[in-house]
This record gives structure tokens, C-alpha cells and sequence, in this order.
């Protein structure tokens, strides 16, 4: 094993014979402090913040209802109120005395609410739906509002409810008799979806943190070394959830349930995986050094240039997320880059102070020995004792096989990730984001009863605004003559200025299906045209509402993956070429994680089409598993790639490429697993989006771990020769000490 001298002495500082004790107090201090006096991330969390840029439509359709409209903005919530049966009077009288209650005790945000316990019977009976199934009761917060609040409003709307009618209709399943209610609507999916990734957020931890336990076992078949990366993710996290914590209190940062748990997941996967690059160091170490000291100085020196750069592709390609305009998409970058710069500090300070702290035992009952050590223990017990070598016999033959075929083992790996690449344009897209909830979501239950009994349009209805300059135009015909809509109502006149007009449209389809948030350029034009046409020069339409909204997500999340890829992707290759020296290596290791990346997206659409029954995966998600997937990918190729250059000056290429692959195969196959299974922990949880992200980087990774870093990169360096090291010169000196030159 080769070691850079500078990283050596800092091993010593970190892990050495006092210091190991002064590394794990400072640890144990600092986590203490922070915890002490900072606030926790998760009490940070902000699940209502702006995702679009100021200057979108729907945002700009917002602000003119706020200034010219200001008693219909709002935001609403839908109480669905359904009896199979037919809703009766007692059941109209009972949502009166509801409505009677908001209005003499509202709900905290509270806006509007429209009198229902004034209306007579008849005129109340001519809300209810066609079939006398359905009533909607819509009532409206303002804009802005916490979700925690709302939340709680909804809480206390159901408490409310039950202290009047001395039933539950929140709860009664909806094939059963009786009065339901359901709240669905804006507000009601908001805090839906809030609630479900508050839910998983414990789920999530725990069944992370058993997974990878778990694997470590079987794959190190060591207790105490199982328990040693868990130990530095859960200090580093004991570091990072403080400092977030205080960065959003600080409003520097804004952090909400999603990113909380995704970030769970990276840390625990990433963290432990650059816990192992070191840990399969020091055990490469340990078989040649008796003194525990001096092994981690030399597995120090040997590993930390590889972490490093592999923690900093990572960073680069997350800080890549700053260019993103969608909120989620940009808020991702400076926690998630925090986090894994803490991780990666604890990996090569806090585990080799516990590592020196425990010595050679922390693999028990596989105790790595020297030679030496070795003939000590078997002259003592007078049997032979199996030697333990560097590489496995299995780590060894796929050295050989890559070596010995290149060009077979080229093809072969070729054909596999080509073939699952050509599914990846084939996956279709889709911004709904109740198809993320659950069939019994209370949201989406609401959602159903609407659109069986009313209409699915009356979900989100759409706000079109109009400045007709004082002339005339037909615009509630030329908008009820477009094919996908259901109604339109009368035009309002703003009391500010009456040349303002809105309309409520309905859809007759799901608000928030593709095919509707793609009519919102035609709606905007149809009127465009209908003002020209009745002599205004510059027409002035705006269109919000919830489809709006999502129309402006998919514009710009579909613009941020058209920046952001080609962002990462040349830091990364500028990182690569800083650190290998080489043009022709940097290449090639972009292209094989670019086609592991489309290779993960065809795999990926292949399971959740095929397998899980999925129509359509989220629009947010090919940016997501491209940014994790393209720096973790990258990891797994550093971590070997350094091996090889690392053996090059003193080994023909040959002999450097398979004693690279075969001493990183095991240590590498066991992190991409516990990677691979950290993501995969996401598919066990209740909300689509997560499941899809979870499916398609855990088998994103997986091709990584057994196709890109074992197959498809060694055979193309094996291929190339010595020209992977241009425009570098290889120096042959048997006794150079590993320098990349």
C-alpha cells in the first residue's frame, strides 16, 4: 500500500496514541454544545416555502387577484361531504351548525367561508351535487400560510365537527353507511403530504439505521465493526442537524420534510461508504503492520486523498443544485453539501480515533494479523492458523477476468447498460401530486368522491384575469368553447378597476393531469388573441390557480434539468482532471457514469411500470437521481481508479489494473449494498415520490457496484493502455512510492 506522507502525519495527529482520546472528547463536546444551544433541524422544518421564481405566471396571476380581487384570494380547502344514500336534512342541518361555528369561532388564517347556515333549505339544497350524493364546503386561508397552522385548523375543524354532529365523519370509511367528510382541495393536500413525510421521518431513520446494520454483520461478519460507521454517522449527525438547525432559524437556509428525509438516506449510505473506503485500508494495513499505529498512519495516507475527492465530487455536484430555480430543487444544495463535508470529516478523524481506540479487535473474530503475529499465534497454540490474504480468491479472479477479455468483458457490459438505457425514453412524466399519496389518504379520498359525483375540475378551479382596456370581448365564450372545459362563470369586475374581469374555470378532467397543465399556453393565447381581435393592442391574460401552478412547476423543473446536469457535469470532469491528470480518463469516466445514469433511469421505469403498476413518475425526479447518482457513481470510480494510479509507476498497467480492482471489489461491493439498501429503504414508504427516487438510485447504484466500477471502467482503462494517463508520463521506477505523476 502506498501512502502520501502529509495525509500519514495527519493520521497521527487524529488517531495517534494520545490524540485518538483528545479526537473522540472533541467529538463528544462539540455534539453535546451544539445540541445543547442549537435548535434541531427538524423543529426548522418549513413546508410552505415558495418553490416557483417570482416572475412565473401563476405567481404574477396571484399577486393581481391579491391587489385587484382581494376577497376571492385565498387558499382553499374542500370539506366533501357525502352519504352514499343521498345526503339528508339532518345532514344539511348538521354541516350549518358547522359553518355557524367557523364563522362565530374561525380557524386561525381563516378567509372566507360562505354562509350556509343563512341559506333556506331549498337554496342549500341547490349546492348539493346532481345526485344528491355531495356537498363541497370550501373554506379559504390566506396565502402563505404555515402549514403547521393549517394543520391545526384542520385538526380543530374536525374536533369541531364531531362536537356537533357527536359523530366522526373524518374517520368512517367511505363504503360504509353514514355521513363522511373528507377534506381535500390545496389545503388539504398540503397537509396531506406533510403529515405523510412527518410520518416517515422516524420510519425512515430507524429502519435505515437496522438495514445497514444488518448488512455490515453479514458482510464484515463483525459486531463491533458493524456498529463503528454507524457510530460516525450518528455523531456527524449529531453535528449536522444543529448547524441546520441554526442556519434555517438564521433564514440562511430552508429546509422541509422531503429534504430532511432524502438527506437521512445520503448521509447514512454516503457516510458509511467513506467509513468502509477506510476501514478496507486499515485491514490492508494491518496484515503488514504488527504496531496499530503505524497501520493507520499508512491507511491514512493511502485513503484520505481518494475520500476526499470522492466527499468533494459529491459537494460540487449537489452545490451544482444552486443554478436550479425550482425552491426544492435549489434549497437541496447548501444542507445537503454540509452534511456530507461533516460526514466525510468525521470519516477520517472520529473513525480512526475510535479505530486506534479499539485496535485490531474491532474485527473480531477475524482479527487481521501480520505474518509474523501469525507464527506467534500458531507456536503458541501449536495448530496452524488459515492465513488471512489482502484479496479474496473471488476479488482476485475478476481481476483476472477483466485483465485476461477486456474486450469480451467490454461487450458484454456494453450490451446490458445500452439496452436498459434505450427503456429510459420511453418513461412518461407527471406532476399530480395526489398520485404520490395513498388510495386512502383522506386528500385523495376526497379527490375520488369529487370526481365521481361532481367533477374532477371543481378539485382546483382555475382564475383567468383579464384587462379589457374599457372594450368588449367574448371571453367566457371563447373560454367555453375549449374542449377540456367544463365551466365558466360570469365575469367579476374588480371594485379597483372594473376593467379588470375574472372567470372561474372548471376542467372537465383531473386539474392536475399533464394533459391539462399543458392547456395553459392555449388558454392564455385563445384570449390573447380574442382582446387583439376586439381592438387591444397589448393584451394583458393571466391564468392562475393550482394548474397554473403546476404548469410553471413542470417549465421550470424542466428548465433546471437542462442547466443543472451540464453544470455538474463539467465540475465534475474538471475535478477528475485536476485530480487523475488526465484528459482521456476524465472522459471515459464521465461517459460510464452518464450511461449508468440513463442505464438506471430504463431499469428504474422497467420495475415501476412494469412491476409496481406506476403510469407516470414524478417530473422532480430524473434531475434528483441524476445529481446523486452522477456523484455517488463517481465515488465508487475514484475509490478504484485511484488504486490503479496509485500502482502505476511501479507495475506494468496490466498488473496495476488487476490488483486495483481486485483489493477495492470487496469493499466496494459491500458499500454500494448498504448504499443500494438505504435507498431502496425509501420504496417501503407511502409516498410515490420517495419510492421512485428510492428505486431508481438503488438501481442506479447497483449497476455502479457490479457492472461500471468491476466491468465496464477497468476493461476500457485495460483497452486504452497507457493512453488513459494523457497527456501525463508514466514513470517506470520499481522502488517510486506511488506518486501520481
Amino acid at each position: 500500500m502506498h501512502e502520501n506522507p502529509f495525509f500519514s502525519k495527519i493520521g497521527g495527529i487524529v488517531a495517534g496514541r494520545r490524540s485518538k482520546w483528545v479526537t473522540l472528547a472533541i467529538w463528544i463536546l462539540l455534539t453535546g454544545i451544539l445540541s445543547v444551544f442549537l435548535p434541531n433541524v427538524n423543529s426548522q422544518e418549513n413546508n410552505a416555502a415558495r418553490q416557483l421564481p417570482t416572475d412565473s405566471w401563476s405567481l404574477e396571476a396571484a399577486a393581481l387577484m391579491n391587489e385587484q380581487f382581494p376577497s376571492n384570494e385565498g387558499v382553499p380547502a374542500l370539506v366533501v361531504w357525502y352519504r352514499g344514500s343521498g345526503l339528508t336534512d339532518q345532514d344539511l342541518a348538521a354541516v350549518q351548525k358547522v359553518t355557524k361555528q367557523l364563522t362565530d369561532t374561525p380557524l386561525a388564517a381563516q378567509k372566507g367561508l360562505p354562509p350556509l347556515h343563512q341559506m333556506p333549505a331549498p337554496a342549500l339544497k341547490g349546492m348539493v351535487s346532481k345526485d344528491g350524493k355531495i356537498l363541497v364546503l370550501q373554506i379559504s386561508f390566506n396565502e402563505g400560510t404555515e402549514t403547521e397552522v393549517l394543520q391545526d385548523g384542520m385538526k380543530k375543524l374536525e374536533e369541531m365537527t364531531v362536537s356537533q354532529l357527536g359523530i366522526d365523519p373524518f374517520e368512517a370509511k367511505i363504503e360504509e353507511d353514514g355521513l363522511h367528510a373528507r377534506i381535500t382541495g390545496p389545503v388539504g393536500i398540503q397537509t396531506d403530504a406533510t403529515a405523510l413525510f412527518k410520518g416517515a421521518d422516524f420510519t425512515l431513520l430507524l429502519a435505515t439505521v437496522l438495514l445497514v446494520l444488518v448488512l455490515l454483520i453479514l458482510l464484515y461478519r463483525s459486531p463491533i465493526l458493524a456498529f463503528i460507521p454507524l457510530v460516525g454517522v450518528g455523531f456527524a449527525y449529531g453535528i449536522i442537524s444543529p448547524i441546520l438547525g441554526y442556519l434555517a432559524k438564521q433564514g440562511w437556509i430552508t429546509v422541509d420534510a422531503q429534504s430532511i428525509s432524502i438527506m437521512t438516506v445520503l448521509l447514512f449510505g454516503a457516510g458509511t461508504d467513506y467509513c468502509l473506503f477506510f476501514v478496507a485500508r486499515y485491514r490492508q494495513a494491518l496484515l503488514a503492520e504488527k504496531d496499530k499505529y503505524t497501520a493507520l498512519r499508512v491507511s491514512f495516507g493511502g485513503s484520505t486523498g481518494a475520500i476526499g475527492m470522492s466527499g468533494l465530487t459529491v459537494i460540487v455536484s449537489l452545490l451544482g443544485l444552486l443554478f436550479a430555480h425550482y425552491g426544492s430543487n435549489h434549497r437541496f444544495a447548501i444542507p445537503f453539501s454540509v452534511a456530507i463535508f461533516i460526514m466525510a470529516v468525521a470519516s477520517l478523524t472520529l473513525v480512526p480515533a475510535l479505530l486506534a481506540i479499539i485496535g485490531r479487535v474491532s474485527f473480531y473474530p477475524f482479527i487481521p494479523l501480520t505474518p509474523e503475529m501469525r507464527a506467534e499465534k500458531e507456536a503458541r497454540k501449536g495448530k496452524r492458523i488459515r492465513e488471512q490474504k489482502p484479496v479474496g480468491a473471488m476479488n482476485a479472479a475478476l481481476g483476472r477476468v477483466v485483465t485476461e477479455r477486456p474486450k469480451s468483458v467490454l461487450a458484454i457490459s456494453l450490451i446490458i447498460l445500452i439496452a436498459l438505457a434505450a427503456f429510459a425514453p420511453q418513461i412518461k412524466f407527471t406532476y399530480n401530486i395526489l398520485e404520490s399519496f395513498p388510495s386512502t389518504m383522506p386528500s385523495r379520498e376526497g379527490f375520488s368522491l369529487l370526481s365521481e359525483h361532481v367533477s374532477p375540475g371543481s378539485l382546483a378551479p382555475v382564475n383567468v384575469v383579464v384587462n379589457t382596456e374599457g372594450k368588449t370581448a367574448d371571453v367566457q365564450g371563447a373560454l367555453a368553447k375549449l374542449p377540456y372545459v367544463e365551466s365558466v362563470s360570469k365575469p367579476e369586475d374588480s371594485k379597483k378597476d372594473a376593467n379588470y374581469k375574472v372567470f372561474e374555470l372548471i376542467f372537465k378532467q383531473d386539474p392536475y393531469d399533464l394533459d391539462v397543465i399543458n392547456q395553459i399556453p392555449e388558454i392564455r393565447n385563445t384570449l390573447e388573441q380574442k382582446l387583439t381581435e376586439a381592438g387591444i393592442a397589448n393584451p394583458q391574460v393571466w391564468v392562475g390557480g393550482e394548474t397554473a401552478t403546476q404548469y410553471d412547476t413542470k417549465t421550470v423543473v424542466e428548465r433546471d434539468t437542462k442547466i443543472v446536469i451540464p453544470v455538474v457535469i463539467t465540475v465534475i470532469a474538471i475535478l477528475l482532471l485536476v485530480y487523475l491528470r488526465s484528459i482521456v480518463a476524465t472522459v471515459y469516466l464521465i461517459a460510464t457514469v452518464l450511461l449508468s445514469y440513463y442505464s438506471a433511469l430504463g431499469a428504474g421505469w422497467l420495475i415501476l411500470h412494469y412491476f409496481m403498476d406506476t403510469a407516470a413518475i414524478q417530473g422532480l425526479i430524473p434531475l434528483y437521481a441524476f445529481v446523486f447518482l452522477v456523484a455517488l457513481g463517481e465515488d465508487y470510480n475514484i475509490f478504484m481508479i485511484s488504486s490503479i494510479w496509485q500502482e502505476r509507476n511501479r507495475l506494468k498497467l496490466k498488473d496495476a489494473i488487476r490488483l486495483g480492482v481486485s483489493s477495492t471489489s470487496s469493499v466496494i461491493t459491500s458499500a454500494g449494498l448498504i448504499l443500494a439498501g438505504t435507498f431502496a429503504v425509501l420504496a417501503s414508504l407511502p409516498i410515490q415520490v420517495l419510492v421512485q427516487f428510492g428505486v431508481i438510485c438503488a438501481v442506479g447504484v447497483i449497476l455502479d457496484t457490479f457492472i461500471v466500477r468491476p466491468f465496464l471502467v477497468p476493461s476500457i482503462t485495460m483497452l486504452l493502455g497507457d493512453a488513459v494517463f494523457w497527456p501525463s508520463k508514466v514513470k517506470r521506477a520499481p522502488l517510486a512510492s506511488g506518486s501520481k505523476n
